[in-house]
C-alpha cells in the first residue's frame, strides 16, 4: 500500500467517525430516560396559555440582584404557548412596573416602588405549586444567541432551612451567555458553551459556588436537552444524554453544617425556574462585553420540561443513577474527557444571583 492510500483511508476514516459522532451527538426530541426512572410531573405546553395550576409569573424589574437590564412581565408578548411550545421573548422596549421582587417587598414604600428598564421578558417559576428533592429534571429548549443574552434553568430550595441566599443552595441545571458571540476557545470560532452550577455556603457575600462549562454540539433544529440527575449526596449533569459534569457533598456545605444533616443544603426540596435576562455580570463580563442592541427580540423556546423519580428508591435516587456508569468518563476536574471544561470554579464569591 502506498504512502498516499494510507493517508487517503486515514482521512476517510476521520470523517467517517466524525459523521458518526456528530450523528450520536443529535439530541433525542422524545428524551429517552434510562431505565428506572418514571415520569412524575412534566408539561409538554399542548395547549394555547401557560398553565397556571404548573407556572407562576415574575413581575418585577429588580434585575435579579446582577444588574440585569430587563423587567419580567406577565404580558404574553413575553411568554406565550402556541403550536406545542413554550416562548420566552425579551424585547427591546422600555419598560416599567415594580421595582423589587415579592419577597423584597417588605414595607409599603418598598411595596410600591418603581422602575424601568430597557428591556421586557419573563421569568416562569413553579414556587407554591410543585416542588422535588431529588429526581431526573430535564428540559428540551433551543437558546437564544447574541452578546448579553442569558438563559437559564434553575432550582431555588422551597424553604430557606438553612438561612437566605446561598445558604440553603441554588442548582444551575443550564446558562448561557452570549451564544454565538466571537470565541477564541470554542469550536467554530463562536461561543457555545453552557454552565452547570451550585451556590452554597454563607449568605451572601459569603457564598460559594462550584460550575462547569461544556461546548454544545450542533443540533438539526437548535433543541438540546438539558438534565441533571439529582441523588443523595450528588448530582450529575448532561446535555443531550450526554454527562459532562459532577459534583458530591465532598464539596458543597451550608453555613449550618455543624448542625445540618450530611448533603445539606441539596438534601431538601427546590422549585423549578425558567427565564430569560437581557445583561448582568456574568454575559457583559465575557465575550465582546456589554449588551448588543442588535437582533431583539430574542426568543427562549421550550418544548417540554419532565421530572422523573426514581421507581426503586424515590426517598434517594441512588438506584436509577447513570453516573456510575459513565464514572470512567470523567476526568479529575468533573468533565467528559472529550469535551472538558473551560471553567471549574470552586470560589467563596459574590458573584452570580442573589436567590430568587
Amino acid at each position: 500500500m502506498s504512502r498516499v492510500t494510507a493517508a487517503l483511508i486515514r482521512v476517510r476514516n476521520t470523517l467517517a467517525a466524525l459523521l458518526l459522532a456528530g450523528l450520536l451527538a443529535q439530541p433525542d426530541p422524545a428524551g429517552a430516560v434510562p431505565a428506572g426512572w418514571e415520569l412524575l410531573w412534566s408539561d409538554e405546553f399542548e395547549g394555547d396559555r401557560l398553565d397556571p395550576g404548573k407556572w407562576s409569573q415574575e413581575t418585577d424589574c429588580w434585575g435579579g440582584g446582577n444588574r440585569e437590564r430587563q423587567c419580567y412581565t406577565d404580558r404574553p408578548g413575553n411568554a406565550s404557548v402556541r403550536d406545542g411550545v413554550l416562548t420566552i421573548m425579551a424585547r427591546r422596549e422600555r419598560t416599567r412596573g415594580l421595582a423589587l421582587p415579592r419577597h423584597l417587598r417588605g414595607t409599603a414604600e418598598e411595596a410600591g416602588r418603581m422602575a424601568s428598564k430597557p428591556f421586557s421578558s419573563a421569568r416562569l417559576t413553579t414556587q407554591g405549586k410543585a416542588d422535588w428533592r431529588y429526581g431526573r429534571i430535564a428540559v428540551r429548549a433551543r437558546l437564544p444567541a447574541g452578546q448579553g443574552t442569558w438563559p437559564a434553568i434553575w432550582m431555588l430550595p422551597a424553604h430557606d432551612a438553612f438561612g437566605k441566599w446561598a445558604a440553603s443552595g441554588e442548582i444551575d441545571i443550564m446558562e448561557a451567555v452570549n451564544l454565538g458571540a466571537p470565541c477564541k476557545a470554542c469550536a467554530g470560532g463562536r461561543e457555545n458553551h453552557v454552565l452547570g452550577t451550585l451556590h452554597y455556603g454563607g449568605v451572601w457575600p459569603a457564598n460559594s459556588f462550584k460550575s462547569a462549562e461544556t461546548q454544545m454540539q450542533p443540533s438539526p433544529d437548535g433543541m438540546h436537552i438539558f438534565e441533571i440527575e439529582w441523588s443523595a449526596g450528588r448530582i450529575d449533569w448532561f446535555v443531550d444524554g450526554r454527562l459532562y459534569a459532577s459534583q458530591t457533598s465532598a464539596t458543597w456545605f451550608t453555613q449550618a453544617s455543624g448542625d445540618a444533616p450530611p448533603g445539606a443544603p441539596f438534601d431538601r426540596p427546590f422549585h423549578l425556574i425558567i427565564n430569560l435576562a437581557i445583561g448582568g455580570g456574568l454575559p457583559e463580563g465575557r465575550n465582546l462585553r456589554g449588551v448588543s442592541r442588535a437582533g431583539f427580540p430574542k426568543a427562549m423556546v421550550v418544548d417540554w420540561v419532565r421530572v422523573y423519580r426514581c421507581a426503586a428508591h424515590p426517598e434517594t435516587g441512588k438506584a436509577c443513577s447513570a453516573s456510575a456508569k459513565q464514572a470512567t468518563h470523567l476526568t479529575k476536574g468533573g468533565a467528559i474527557t472529550d469535551a472538558p471544561p473551560r471553567e471549574l470554579m470552586t470560589t467563596p464569591a459574590n458573584t452570580g444571583r442573589t436567590g430568587d
